[in-house]
């Protein structure tokens, strides 16, 4: 996988700048420009690293809420899973983070693999698991600010994020499989004389 620059240059004269490159330029120009996006990218990469944050939510879920807590511990089991996965994807397509001249980097990382973003296939497994569990739209409403926060500081391309999301959406449909083939079968109650 390319590294998403075509050149060194940031677009000056006698380069060419990749749609990746272009696309991060743009996106660290507006939403990146506006008072608290980089710290709250900050604060969501924090969140996200390792999952730990969602395997908190898990946590803390499956404690609270007994009745559902196998849900719960779904959750952690997708986000961690899904982490686990882009993990050994970026060992083996090993592809540089984003280093043009023109991109800002504003957060440091445990390695310096780009795809896919890690931060994207936790969260986007844990949004889906969540949203089920709960019934709210947490996908639509927590997925597309972890992805910006990944362009806006400068860490990851924008197919880093796309491919790290439908990993995570796979990897929360294998959880929901496997919990609904675990899940005991309820069988209606016999009363006297049904035959």
């Amino acid at each position: 996988m390319s590294s998403g620059s075509d050149s060194a240059g940031s677009g000056g004269a006698g380069t060419t700048v990749s749609p990746e490159v272009r696309a991060l330029q743009v996106v660290q120009a507006t939403i990146g420009a506006r008072p608290g996006a980089i710290t709250a990218a900050r604060g969501l990469s924090h969140f996200g690293e390792h999952a730990l944050g969602w395997m908190a939510i898990s946590g803390i879920g499956a404690a609270l809420d007994k009745p559902r807590r196998r849900q719960w511990l779904g959750v952690g089991v997708g986000a961690v899973g899904a982490h686990a996965a882009s993990i050994v994807i970026k060992r083996v397509v090993r592809r540089p983070r984003p280093n043009d001249p023109s991109i800002q980097v504003n957060v440091s990382t445990p390695s310096k693999l780009s795809f896919p973003s890690s931060h994207a296939t936790s969260t986007t497994a844990a949004a889906v698991l969540l949203g089920r569990l709960t019934g709210l739209p947490l996908p639509a409403l927590l997925v597309p600010p972890m992805l910006l926060s990944r362009l806006v500081l400068g860490v990851h391309y924008p197919t880093d994020v796309l491919a790290g999301s439908a990993l995570g959406a796979a990897a929360a449909a294998i959880v929901s499989r496997r919990a609904a083939a675990a899940a005991p079968v309820s069988r209606p109650e016999r009363k006297c004389g049904d035959v």
